[in-house]
């Protein structure tokens, strides 16, 4: 699979990751296919695995499966209101993840971004935390991420970007690219309604040259393709997704022009 550079380090992770919404909020007796899925990302190369206490029983679930990927990167989130109510989650996370580092701590959807961010700055000059971020789902909130990532010293931010939401693109991965920070992609797929567009669609003949055998696939490698973007982190309990995920991490990235023609060719009634 093929790795970008996090911008403030050079450290190399690979451009397709694992998300854990929905997937991983699973009981104890259900994790059977789970470990399965980490069997076969961590064969793959896959390192990044993104949770959240938002997340139900997802960073429990990772933790329990730490043996499918021991060399997982791990990345969760903080996701409460008040500087002692975010320590007191953090340390949860870090009990549910079985790890007494986590690899990057992110404000969720910003939430007191102001009071975690001081806290996330101490955890990582402690050694607690090897990268700080923040993020948002939504692209209203892209002003917001932008005015933040231009006044404070953050190492990723973690955002949508799709071939239907392509927003972000117009100013803030190149804010991002200037300053240094690196780009985890959530919802790459619009919670599946990508799908919706291309129903009785035909792949185009051109998939043949990336060996690509589902819409997927294609709507992954257009977001990888992005320079700015570090990882994107689609999530699954399937090991046959998984597998059509992972491909759009291989081969050659599509041009900006190819971007482009799969964007009009998806979007086309």
């Amino acid at each position: 699979m093929n790795t970008r550079n996090i911008p403030k380090t050079g450290e190399a992770i690979p451009v397709i990751g694992l998300g854990t919404w929905q997937t991983f909020d699973v009981s104890a007796s259900a994790t059977k296919p789970l470990g399965e899925v980490l069997d076969a990302f961590t064969a793959a190369g896959g390192k990044v695995i993104d949770s959240s206490p938002m997340y139900g029983r997802a960073e429990e679930r990772v933790g329990d499966l730490r043996g499918h990927a021991p060399g997982a990167f791990l990345a969760t989130k903080v996701w409460t209101s008040g500087k002692q109510n975010g320590i007191d989650q953090m340390t949860r996370s870090m009990k549910l993840l079985r790890t007494d580092v986590i690899d990057l701590m992110q404000i969720h959807n910003l939430v007191d971004w102001r009071t975690h961010l001081k806290t996330l700055r101490e955890w990582k000059d402690a050694g607690r935390l090897r990268y700080i971020g923040i993020t948002h789902y939504q692209a209203g909130a892209f002003p917001q991420l932008e005015a933040i990532l231009r006044e404070e010293e953050i190492d990723f931010v973690q955002l949508p970007l799709s071939v239907e939401l392509p927003d972000a693109e117009t100013s803030l991965l190149p804010l991002c690219q200037s300053r240094g920070v690196g780009v985890l992609v959530n919802r790459p797929f619009e919670g599946g309604t990508l799908f919706r567009h291309v129903r009785n669609k035909p792949l185009p003949s051109w998939a043949e040259e990336f060996a690509s055998e589902s819409w997927a696939e294609l709507f992954l490698r257009y977001v990888v393709s992005h320079p700015a973007v570090t990882c994107a982190i689609p999530a699954t309990s399937s090991v046959r997704h998984l597998a059509e995920n992972l491909r759009a991490g291989e081969g050659r990235m599509l041009t900006m022009e190819e971007r482009a023609k799969l964007r009009r060719l998806t979007l086309s009634s």
